[in-house]
């Protein structure tokens, strides 16, 4: 199992932050994503692609459903944690 760092590095994954809008906008991860837990269901398709998905948002909690669901659906993704966690993780 690669670590949120190596995904990072491989050039080959993509940070999705499930935070509102208004939390995104408040901070976020450079380059990543918002995609609303509430609206995932609706981007599922695009989701599958070639890049592995790494979920974030403020706290691990919406995350970690996040990550649940889009496995049930087929998307490869990581738990990322917290989006504070994921930024660490982008600059080291």
């Amino acid at each position: 199992m690669n670590t949120i760092s190596e995904l990072l590095k491989s050039g080959n994954s993509v940070i999705v932050d499930v935070r509102t809008r208004e939390e995104f906008m408040g901070g976020h991860v450079a380059g990543s994503i918002n995609i609303p837990v509430s609206e995932l269901q609706d981007h599922v398709e695009e989701l599958k692609s070639d890049k592995h998905i790494i979920l974030c948002c403020a706290s691990g909690a919406r995350s970690t459903r996040a990550t649940r669901f889009l496995k049930d659906n087929g998307v490869g993704c990581t738990n990322g944690g917290s989006w504070l966690d994921a930024n660490y993780h982008t600059n080291n």
